[in-house]
């Protein structure tokens, strides 16, 4: 082979290992790169706010109230009104401290795409507003014109700070401080040397705060059960002929849970039931004596089974609104099926508590 022959084979071979030159990106080439790292972005974060959703809308697990008002006493005994005093500080750090913290202000995703949650939220605060109000004017004074505790006059208005409210203030920070002064409440009422602060176990102050749970019950059984409409006959002025209100309205009224609010109020419901399933729980303590002797004790106890019943796990991905007959369920009719048995067990149970 002669020389140049061999030098161009060479070169042949050495050109099939050579790289090409680059041919530069055009302009629509780098739209199109850009737009794929955009959509891959944007599938990323989309997929952490679902993770993050999922982990942020699990509902709270019960806990022993008993087991929780030791472990918030620096004595072995518990005195009156401890068990339930501590039951309704946990109840209102759950709001807090639950995964996500407390959702219903958030102004940012994923918590501004979730309402399940917070309206569970709502329906808990509800109950502490409630409790709060009655430990402070009632509970907590042994008559009417006794004065009331500093500390429960500082915490009942905290809580009922907008559950919305973002800053200025924020609702969480309000809350915060109405517990900090429920746990000030607690520490001087577990002092045997303090005779200013007491726990009023009476039948006629566990009577005041049935009564303000069953109203709230029977608001809660009627929005549910309006979740397939209905025509009701108006009795707002039933039982007394002279009765007067102030606008008139009609003999028959069409009332129905707009599709929009059925799942909220569905676990606004589920949040109050949560809730008052720990506050029972600690009255059952608390005020033991006064139970057994109104014989009621049996009844406080079926009261806290219908609600436990609310609180079953959900195997639907979503809250079903069928008909009353229909092919599909209703959840939010079986949900007021529970609470209206809950009531009028309550309302027994006051009956109960006003007899001699």
């Amino acid at each position: 082979m002669s020389y140049p022959a061999k030098t161009n084979m060479i070169d042949r071979i050495k050109g099939m290992f050579k790289r090409s030159p680059r041919t530069p990106a055009t302009t629509e080439d780098r739209r199109s790169r850009g737009a794929i790292a955009l959509l891959i972005i944007l599938g990323l974060f989309l997929a952490a706010m679902l993770v993050i959703s999922y982990m942020w809308g699990g509902e709270p697990d019960s806990f022993d109230v008993v087991a929780n008002a030791h472990q918030s006493s620096a004595h072995d005994k518990l005195v009156t009104g401890q068990v339930t005093t501590s039951a309704l500080i946990k109840v209102a750090n759950t709001l807090l401290d639950k995964p996500g913290g407390y959702l219903s202000n958030d102004i940012a995703p994923p918590s501004i795409m979730m309402d399940n949650i917070p309206s569970w939220e709502f329906g808990v605060l509800v109950q502490v507003r409630d409790f709060s109000k009655v430990l402070r004017n009632e509970i907590s004074r042994a008559q009417t014109q006794s004065q009331e505790h500093p500390d429960l006059a500082r915490a009942e208005p905290q809580f009922n700070v907008d559950s919305e409210s973002w800053i200025f203030p924020s609702a969480e920070g309000e809350y915060q401080e109405g517990v900090k002064a429920l746990e000030s409440y607690l520490s001087k009422l577990s002092n045997q040397s303090d005779p200013n602060t007491q726990f009023f176990a009476r039948a006629d102050n566990l009577r005041d705060w049935l009564k303000v749970v069953a109203n709230r019950l029977g608001s809660l059984s009627q929005r549910l059960s309006a979740s397939v409409g209905q025509q009701r006959i108006n009795t707002d002025l039933a039982g007394d002929a002279s009765a007067r209100q102030s606008t008139a309205s009609q003999s028959v009224v069409d009332v129905k849970t707009p599709w929009t609010e059925i799942d909220d109020v569905f676990y606004e419901a589920r949040g109050t039931c949560w809730a008052l399933i720990h506050l029972l729980r600690a009255i059952e303590v608390d005020f033991a004596e006064v139970l057994e002797k109104k014989n009621a004790l049996r009844s406080v106890q079926q009261i806290i089974r219908e609600l436990e019943s609310t609180q079953r796990t959900i195997w639907s991905p979503m809250i079903l609104n069928g008909s009353d007959f229909g092919f599909f369920s209703n959840h939010s009719l079986v949900m007021s099926s529970y609470i209206a048995r809950a009531n009028a067990g309550i309302i027994d149970l006051r009956d109960l508590l006003s007899q001699g």
